[in-house]
């Protein structure tokens, strides 16, 4: 069996598929990833065909608009709006260029935003799955993910918050999706996306994250398959960069601060509160400066700077790890067994935020907006103190270790009886 995945945005968008990908691959299928040239050559060295759907992702999220859209906070409105914005330029060549990734797929597996992916298994009469991160489908256990987890509302309003937030995402994308229903796909109009219509319960769907930290919620129904995390594990010859080994062992573990994609305005404000709050707690640090969230600057002796280095390499090492909260950074401290300190932006990185400090395993976060080098050196210094986080942190690392997420999701994938693409 061919499969197709889809799947836009930035790395910790798309990397869990890429793993999703090598585990269907180790499971004897062959597997195709339509997604941003950014990612071309990492797909390629799994093994993994690559097809290109348009642009440079990192050029949108450094663009103002981008800055835009990470700087929206936890309005889930302000970020959806922003999102359309930001993919508008390339939104005609993504739809076309992903119909042509599929045309000789057996499966198509979307993910991230990509909806379309169901309408092209649909026109082509093959077997479509949904494949998310995020706990997108309606539950009356929490809050829709890209909503304020502090809306506290319980009940009917939390399973209606999955409506609202797809009502929003269908009326921004609607408009280019429906040319390309017209004109690509010589289908009418639709006037709904995926998740609001009466198939979507129907539609297979896999959840890339651990039951240990979401379990599955009682009010799913059987297409919801909660699989464990998808790992991309870094190669055996993988070799890091000069100096950093030596950084590691001249000195106690440090404490790791990077934002991801997380563009910021301002990355020497971001440098200078990380140095101010490891110099308030006198520990090491490693930054990771991502697309600008910290910059290049000429760094104390107590801290090393990287531009990017593989999670799961070097999260074990760390005494802490400062980070936004994005689904696939979540996941890899997680595994780790390290605790966290959170310091989220937008969109789910509040959810994931919030979870894991409900889990014991990292301190109360601290919102992009609010922070201090004070704040941050007091966040670092429960975290590297409190015995019961870090108890806690390592418990989890164990229990996450032990699943194969990657596997389940094949074997799930295996087990499967489609009657076609709808």
């Amino acid at each position: 069996m061919k499969i197709t995945i889809i799947t836009v945005g930035s790395r910790g968008d798309v990397q869990p598929y890429i793993a999703l990908g090598v585990g269907l691959q180790n499971a004897g299928y062959t597997v195709r990833l339509a997604t941003h040239d950014t990612f071309k050559s990492l797909i390629i060295s799994y093994g993994l065909d690559f097809f290109p759907v348009s642009s440079d992702i990192q050029s949108i999220t450094q663009s103002e608009t981008g800055k835009q859209l990470i700087e929206a906070g936890g309005n889930p409105f302000t970020v959806l709006k922003r999102l359309s914005k930001a993919f508008e330029p390339i939104m005609e060549s993504i739809l076309k260029q992903s119909w042509i990734a599929c045309q000789d797929a057996d499966l198509i597996i979307s993910g991230s935003i990509a909806f379309w992916g169901y309408d092209i298994a649909e026109k082509l009469g093959i077997p479509f799955v949904f494949a998310s991160l995020q706990p997108i489908y309606p539950t009356k256990s929490f809050i829709n993910p890209l909503c304020p987890p502090w809306l506290h509302l319980g009940g009917w309003v939390n399973r209606q918050s999955y409506i609202w937030i797809s009502q929003i995402l269908w009326q921004l994308f609607r408009n280019p999706v429906n040319r390309w229903r017209v004109e690509t796909l010589g289908k009418p109009s639709d006037n709904q996306c995926l998740f609001l219509t009466d198939e979507w319960d129907n539609v297979q769907k896999l959840f890339g994250f651990s039951p240990s930290v979401i379990s599955s919620p009682k009010d799913w129904n059987e297409s919801c398959h909660v699989t464990g995390y998808w790992f991309l594990e870094t190669p055996d010859d993988f070799e890091p960069p000069p100096g950093l080994l030596d950084f590691l062992e001249a000195g106690k573990p440090p404490i790791y601060i990077g934002f991801g994609s997380m563009a910021s305005r301002n990355p020497e404000q971001m440098t200078t509160i990380a140095l101010q709050a490891l110099e308030k707690t006198q520990q090491r640090g490693i930054l990771l400066t991502g697309w600008g969230g910290i910059s290049n600057t000429n760094l104390p002796n107590y801290a090393f700077k990287l531009e990017s280095i593989p999670h799961d390499w070097l999260f074990p090492k760390m005494k802490a790890i400062v980070h936004h909260g994005g689904a696939g950074t979540t996941a890899a401290a997680l595994k780790s067994g390290i605790p966290s300190v959170v310091i989220p932006f937008f969109s789910d990185q509040p959810f994931w935020a919030d979870r894991i400090t409900k889990l014991g395993v990292s301190p109360t976060p601290i919102p992009k907006q609010k922070l201090t080098a004070n704040r941050l050196a007091n966040g670092i210094q429960k975290a590297i103190a409190d015995n019961t986080i870090r108890q806690r942190a390592a418990q989890f690392g164990e229990t996450i270790r032990a699943e194969n997420g990657m596997g389940e999701a094949a074997k799930i994938i295996r087990n499967l009886q489609f009657a076609g693409g709808k």
